[in-house]
């Protein structure tokens, strides 16, 4: 990265930070700086072409050989940085505290150039507190993750440290340069305290080491609690004293139809997690599960870590530990992933609720006292803590907006009820997609591998009985799927455990195991069958009991199959290996949206994307016919070469695109109706290097509102990839060339008004900081991605139909260009007050005139 990037994050006027030239190569510096922003982390810099490479560690460097710590790759920093200590302003970019922890020289081993760009360097170190050899991998890039991460490994060698040997970080806090601590550096004027704010004078005294600081939290807590009329919580209605218990049962909230409204109700976003009650007691804290099983060790040291530095001496938290994804919604499934690949740097823990404090039982006072209290407790902890904000909005307002986001759903508290243990109507959950648990009874192999499974088999209990409820057959990756065939082997039964007979279709194939594994599983409905459809993995639940799970209440009519002629044959075939999306998830998923894509679609010529064996492996364009294609698929000739055009007419041939692994369908502007007249001209927003989302919206705004100018309708939609879609619907009346010519005006008027902004060329050296007005989808069998269809990436991405106002209401920085997928899609649709694509064909005119432009 240039020093550029780094000297546009930066106000020098208000910062001492070094402005710093890129200078010659002057050797190999070293450096670790120790920074206390808004969290807390290690800054890694390595000087090489002139400039200090960087990577922001997040909990700091570990001399335990093969212990991974994450380190996240940042802009270049100069030379001069290698010298700077003190405060940065707050509201400045990395506003804080910084400590030259660690200094010294590096010689990489091997060319280092040709070592960053393959993603593995290996290096000696020789600081004063680091020496030795060193690795920095870099990790695979998840769906849709901006950041670049890297793990920074420890060598095994002669100053390498068992697992139980002193933390250096801890054995050695202060400065090389100083010998100050943090706290210390915090605390001079002229700086910033994260704590106080801008000081202004030098304190009196200087800040306690971190041991002592902690100590007075603890007196401070010891104070609280003794009743002498002043303890915060003894003020509280319904508090008593008491002594802390073991474990507090939960409360849990009861599945209903509708969100509650009025005043005595707050609402809550669900979290897609590990409920989990973090009981801290004089610096020691354990991670209990709902039914109370300790699983401190499963979730590494950081979470951990940051509960005991909590300004209390005992407390007992609500709360449910989650991954998110890159667009920061809770994930299970990405929380299940990491959890089996032993990856802890992304787990974050909502709390919310606080049932004890420092000798006082919380649990009868009110919600609403309780979190004020937990708020209180959580104020300036770590961003791995985080506090679970409440609304007091209108609950289906609040319900809506989650569902549109595809969120889980909500959960509803009565503001006044004190916590009581069991299954209540004290607190509510409304969902926004039919998901439960279901017992594990089963499982078919898989077509292509040897050492997976295929599918589940799942049931219920009813009446102390197990009832069969059909199977899953995606959302597993290959690793899962492998997981699960080695957990599942080891509990085969030669007999179903089901009470009744199944019938042969759904025994086909089946190995049956003790019921004891629970999964959690998102569907779409009940058939009249009482089977789920259209069903996806998204987990095991361990923390949860086989015999305890039933069907919930399903307030929704039950759903018929859909009718499919085409046969897919290997359906457990992963075509997107990290989401576990296999060609069953991918037809279910155009089973749901068959009646939005249809008229995007239908008797349309089509260019495919075929992905035969799934995204990893060789994708191809698809124009033509080819050798053993479905009849479903359809073949018409084009009247101006006579080449194959294909195209579908019904489900049955969307399916059978599915079938040959079409991954992405691109349809023309125009129907074989009309060939040559096209119904739709698209412009396609491509963002350069450099740019942001929002530059992207405000870039979509300004297409809308030239097109509002001369009288043409504009709708918008996500692309899957890194853009938006600005598309019109034409009364068929203007050839291609004209509408060609028109979209290409459009991006020239626009590139000529904001040159700095906008680019109508193709040539990619010429983009940066530029968006890419592209106009070339106009012609004459040129393509776009269809609304709905997905893309070939990696997670899952499809193209989403949004009304303008999904950008322009707060929600635009949420969504994102690929934040709408298979999993999450038909959530949002079935939530929709109203499709905001439903009057796209009504809304066509005719281009305007030469004329009419104004020309």
């Amino acid at each position: 990265m240039a020093l550029e990037v780094y000297r546009a994050k930066r106000d020098f006027t208000k910062t001492s930070e070094p402005a710093g030239e890129e200078a010659a190569s002057q050797g190999y510096s070293y450096l670790i700086q120790k920074h206390d922003a808004r969290r807390l982390h290690y800054d890694l810099r390595l000087e090489l072409d002139g400039v200090l490479k960087s990577w922001a560690v997040t909990r700091g460097p570990s001399l335990v050989p093969g212990e991974k710590r994450l380190a996240v790759h940042v802009e270049d920093h100069p030379l001069a940085y290698g010298d700077f200590e003190g405060t940065i302003p707050k509201g400045e970019y990395g506003g804080g505290t910084v400590l030259l922890w660690d200094r010294g020289s590096w010689s990489p081993i091997g060319d280092p150039h040709k070592a960053l760009k393959k993603g593995h360097l290996e290096f000696e170190l020789r600081g004063e507190k680091l020496k030795g050899r060193w690795h920095l991998v870099r990790m695979h890039g998840r769906p849709r993750e901006k950041r670049e991460n890297w793990l920074l490994i420890k060598g095994d060698d002669e100053v390498a440290r068992a697992e139980d040997a002193p933390d250096i970080l801890e054995e050695r806090p202060e400065s090389v340069k100083t010998g100050r601590v943090v706290e210390e550096i915090a605390g001079e004027a002229p700086g910033w305290s994260s704590k106080t704010g801008k000081i202004e004078r030098r304190a009196a005294a200087k800040a306690a080491p971190a041991s002592r600081k902690r100590a007075s939290n603890a007196a401070k807590a010891e104070a609280a609690a003794k009743p002498d009329g002043k303890a915060k919580d003894a003020a509280v209605t319904g508090t008593k004293r008491k002594p802390m218990p073991d474990f507090v049962e939960p409360l849990l909230a009861t599945l209903v139809p509708k969100t509650p409204s009025g005043d005595r109700w707050v609402h809550e976003i669900k979290f897609d997690g590990y409920r989990l009650q973090a009981r801290i007691e004089k610096g020691k804290v354990k991670l209990l599960t709902r039914t109370g099983l300790d699983w401190t060790e499963r979730f590494g040291k950081a979470i951990y870590e940051a509960l005991a530095a909590l300004p209390v001496e005992t407390a007992m938290i609500d709360g449910e530990l989650v991954v998110e994804n890159s667009v920061g919604a809770s994930d299970f499934s990405s929380l299940q992933s990491d959890l089996s690949e032993g990856r802890s740097d992304r787990f974050i823990y909502y709390a919310f609720d606080l049932l004890y404090r420092d000798g006082m039982d919380l649990t009868g006072a009110p919600l609403i006292a309780r979190k004020e209290a937990l708020k209180d407790v959580l104020a300036g902890a770590p961003d791995i803590l985080r506090y679970s904000e409440h609304f007091e909005e209108d609950g289906s307002t609040m319900l809506r907006h989650a569902c549109r986001l595809s969120l889980e759903g909500l959960v509803s508290k009565l503001r006044d009820a004190p916590y009581r243990s069991g299954r209540r109507k004290d607190w509510l959950k409304s969902k926004c997609s039919k998901r439960q648990e279901f017992v594990v009874a089963g499982y078919v192999p898989s077509t292509t591998s040897r050492k997976a499974i295929g599918s589940l088999v799942l049931g219920v209990y009813e009446d102390g009985k197990l009832r069969h409820v059909g199977r899953v057959g995606t959302g597993f990756s290959m690793r899962v799927a492998e997981d699960l065939y080695g957990r599942l082997e080891e509990i085969r039964v030669p007999k179903s455990p089901f009470a009744e007979r199944l019938p042969a279709e759904a025994a086909r194939d089946a190995r049956f195991v003790e019921p004891k594994l629970v999964a959690e599983v998102e569907f779409r409905a009940w058939t009249g069958d009482r089977n789920i459809r259209h069903a996806a993995f998204r987990g095991l639940r361990e923390d949860k009991p086989a015999d305890e799970v039933v069907q919930e209440a399903e307030p929704t009519a039950k759903a018929s199959r859909p009718r499919i002629g085409v046969k897919l044959t290997h359906p457990d075939r992963v075509y997107w290996p990290e989401d576990g999306v296999t060609k069953e998830g991918l037809a279910n998923y155009y089973a749901e949206v068959w009646p939005q894509i249809a008229p995007h679609l239908a008797a349309r010529p089509l260019a495919l994307v075929r992905c035969p064996d799934g995204i990893v492996q060789s994708c191809f364009f698809q124009k033509h016919a080819w050798r053993g294609m479905n009849r479903a698929i359809k073949v018409t000739p084009d009247p101006k070469d006579g080449e194959d055009l294909l195209t579908v007419g019904d489900l049955d041939g969307l399916i059978a695109l599915v079938q040959a692994g079409t991954l992405e369908i691109h349809p023309w502007g125009s129907t074989l109706a009309a060939l040559e007249k096209p119904d739709t001209m698209i412009f396609d927003l491509d963002p350069g290097p450099g740019l942001g989302w929002t530059d992207i919206i405000a870039g979509a705004f300004e297409v809308r509102q030239r097109l509002d100018a001369v009288g043409l309708p504009s709708f918008v939609k996500t692309s899957g990839g890194k853009g938006l879609h600005v598309v019109v619907p034409l009364t068929p009346k203007a050839g291609w060339d004209e509408v060609k010519g028109f979209a290409k005006a459009v991006a020239d008027a626009m590139t000529a008004d904001s040159p700095e902004r906008f680019i109508a060329t193709a040539t990619k050296a010429k983009r940066g900081g530029k968006i890419f007005v592209d106009y070339l989808r106009n012609g004459r069998g040129a393509t776009a991605i269809a609304p709905y269809s997905t893309r070939a990436r990696p997670g899952a991405a499809v193209s989403m139909p949004i009304d303008w106002s999904e950008l322009g209401e707060g929600l635009g920085e949420t969504i994102g260009p690929a934040y709408f997928t298979i999993d999450n899609a038909p959530n949002r649709l079935a939530n929709l007050a109203r499709d905001p694509w439903a009057d796209f064909r009504k809304a066509a005119v005719p281009l305007p005139t030469a004329k009419k432009r104004g020309k």
